[in-house]
């Protein structure tokens, strides 16, 4: 049954039901979601009432839960920053007139917006104990007066007027109570100014874990001891017998995550190496380690004992251990970065990108060096090639036969058939350094007529000159 517009009022005889939305009272600009009004009063329908200045209403019969519970679903959208989208439900009696319940408390839709966003931060970490008190403290540089907190998974939207501790700065605190299983998740939080329907950017998210959940107690250990110079490496090893496949690495004083990291299945006993090289002052503190599920990652086992970490400094004494490092990826020297090993190493002087750069850059210059080497000694042999070719030169007049009994020779100026002249040489007449062959044709087996008579001279046999060209 689809919503029919109506202007009843909730007259508030029976007790309040509740308002949900569903996903999330979170949604993007344009995006459409779904209010829950839902009681465990018996009412036949349930009315749903948008504030503003108009007032708009609108009805739909009720639907029995498996629960027993009542409840209605109202599809609201699109919503738009346009308009504030704050609304109210009540459930009534078909057939008494009048009388139905007291409004339920106010929800309002949030749609993330660009201004600038706020930060959210736990004054008493981020890992809990069941029944701590847990204050969520979100504040801006910009001056907004009121503050929303919403909750992964969460359908509501708590908010809070902001305070102005200084000038240009404001902040809301969110007392959230005891703490409890349901407390663990993770938390955004966004700044808004009190006519407007606008909201900012959300916070960086910030994760709270509740420990003591899972009943193990894993240990935790160092290496190469609890005393470690600046500039060595360090490695902490956290393990339990429990099967977990989730390990983190807390540090006391701290407000920020802690580290995470996946178990591996080692010496019966799932374990984890949080690698810490090169240690900084920044690494020295107290720490513990706990155990998780990644379906439940919130939930954390009871921590292990405390390991005290002493940092030296180059004289060997002991320097006074400053705060927790950021855990977040890249950096100045006393930031942690993850690596793909499962290990958080320091980062000092170049970021990796730029150490990335600068090898593609040594590289290039290589190939560049030994292309031009390979270029140089190309041309140098082509110079070799075309200096003294290859060439055939014959004499261009038919020389004076000298006879010198069977072994006169004749120098032969016209060229065998097949042979084929060098264009340069025929075309030079300036003189070359040439080195004759002679080429006896008898000796190769060439057929000449014999002598008519004794006192007549033997044929001159013909020879063939060829230049040879020294390289």
């Amino acid at each position: 049954m689809s919503p029919k517009l109506t202007f009843l009022l909730c007259l508030g005889i029976y007790r309040k039901p509740s308002l949900s939305a569903l996903p999330s009272p979170v949604v993007t600009s344009g995006g459409f979601v779904t209010l829950q009004c839902i009681s465990w009063q018996g009412f036949d329908r349930f009315i749903l009432t948008k504030e503003g200045e108009h007032r708009p209403s609108w009805t739909l019969d009720s639907q029995r839960r498996h629960n027993g519970q009542f409840q209605a679903l109202f599809p609201v959208g699109p919503v738009t920053p346009s308009y504030r989208w704050t609304f109210r439900c009540c459930g009534c009696y078909r057939y008494i007139h009048q009388q139905c319940s007291e409004p339920s408390d106010p929800v309002e839709l949030l749609v993330p917006g660009v201004s600038g966003k706020p930060s959210l931060l736990s004054q008493q970490g981020s890992i809990m104990t069941f029944g701590r008190n847990l204050t969520l403290q979100c504040l801006s540089d910009v001056g907004y007066d009121r503050f929303a907190l919403s909750k992964e998974g969460g359908h509501n939207l708590p908010q809070r007027l902001s305070e102005r501790p200084q000038t240009g700065r404001s902040q809301a605190d969110f007392l959230l109570g005891r703490v409890s299983l349901s407390h663990g998740g993770r938390y955004r939080c966004y700044g808004g100014h009190k006519f407007s329907s606008k909201w900012s950017t959300p916070s960086d998210p910030l994760d709270i874990l509740v420990a003591g959940v899972l009943p193990d107690t894993p240990s935790l250990s160092v290496q190469p001891g609890p005393t470690v110079a600046v500039g060595e490496n360090m490695t902490l090893l956290c393990q339990t017998r429990s099967q977990r496949d989730i390990l983190f690495l807390s540090k006391e004083g701290t407000m920020v995550s802690p580290l995470r990291l996946r178990s591996k299945y080692q010496a019966q006993q799932y374990q984890a190496q949080f690698s810490m090289s090169p240690v900084t002052s920044a690494h020295g503190g107290t720490y513990r380690c706990y155990s998780s599920f990644s379906t439940s990652p919130y939930e954390l086992s009871h921590p292990s004992d405390a390991l005290e970490l002493v940092v030296s400094g180059p004289s060997g004494d002991p320097t006074s251990p400053p705060t927790w490092p950021n855990l977040t990826s890249g950096g100045s020297e006393d930031r942690l970065s993850a690596t793909e090993s499962g290990q958080w190493k320091g980062v000092q002087g170049l970021k990796p990108y730029q150490n990335v750069l600068i090898g593609i850059s040594v590289a290039f210059v290589l190939l560049l060096f030994l292309f031009v080497l390979l270029l140089i000694r190309h041309r140098q042999q082509g110079k070799c090639r075309t200096s003294a070719p290859a060439q055939l030169l014959m004499p261009r007049k038919r020389p004076s036969v000298r006879r010198r009994g069977a072994d006169a020779t004749v120098k032969n100026t016209q060229p065998e058939e097949g042979v084929e002249l060098h264009p340069q040489a025929a075309a030079s007449d300036a003189p070359q350094d040439v080195i004759y062959a002679q080429l006896n044709h008898l000796t190769l087996g060439r057929k000449t007529t014999p002598p008519s008579s004794q006192s007549e001279e033997p044929p001159a046999e013909p020879s063939v000159y060829s230049a040879l060209a020294i390289h």
